[in-house]
């Protein structure tokens, strides 16, 4: 793991199931972005937005507490075959606990994780909402890289460090410009609100 994936912002959640099945001092677990890029398989651009956007809803859901895993449900805007959403959906699990209809399906009527996620709500003005199980309470999430831009020559370098004959200087030289480009957003933009964009519903 890269060593700027330890500085990117960090979540605290608390997941009443692992405190319940001794997981979990109090079911306080704290994740990282190297949770989202082993989860993933790789870092990108839209991997780290993802991470962003599941960190600014928590916080605007629980503006004065840790946020409850398992008490958010998630709903994806676009379907879940089209263009990343199946990734920035995972991330989103990582972090809320909300799944699909193959998440848990609890311990005695409590602990539900199964159906928390759907897609394609159709929403065009955000990726996702995220709602509060308890409150109600719902925020959508966007992400907006136009302040992130990737550099120059990335085009280019990616072309070449994709063909078979490619240097392990120009695999680098394709990887390092890529993972500038996650470092900028994490770092620089993570508290960028018209980056990581939440809007409150309700």
């Amino acid at each position: 793991m890269l060593a700027f994936f330890e500085s990117a912002p960090r979540i605290v959640m608390r997941d009443a199931l692992a405190e319940t099945l001794g997981a979990a001092d109090r079911g306080l677990i704290e994740y990282s972005y190297s949770d989202a890029v082993r989860l993933a398989g790789h870092s990108c651009p839209t991997v780290a937005g993802a991470w962003l956007m599941a960190r600014a809803a928590v916080r605007a859901l629980y503006p004065d507490a840790v946020g409850e895993r398992g008490a958010i449900a998630v709903t994806m805007s676009a379907p879940e075959e089209e263009g990343t959403t199946g990734v920035v959906a995972q991330v989103f699990t990582l972090v809320t606990g909300a799944a699909a209809n193959n998440g848990f399906h609890g311990i005695g009527g409590r602990f539900v994780r199964n159906g928390l996620l759907a897609y394609g709500s159709g929403d065009t003005g955000a990726i996702a909402s995220f709602r509060r199980l308890d409150t109600g309470t719902l925020v959508d999430v966007a992400m907006d890289l136009s302040a992130v831009q990737p550099a120059p020559q990335m085009r280019a370098l990616m072309q070449r460090a994709l063909t078979p004959d490619a240097t392990a200087a120009e695999r680098k030289a394709f990887a390092d410009a890529w993972q500038e480009r996650v470092h900028r957003l994490l770092l620089e933009h993570a508290d960028d609100a018209n980056t990581i964009r939440v809007t409150r519903r309700a």
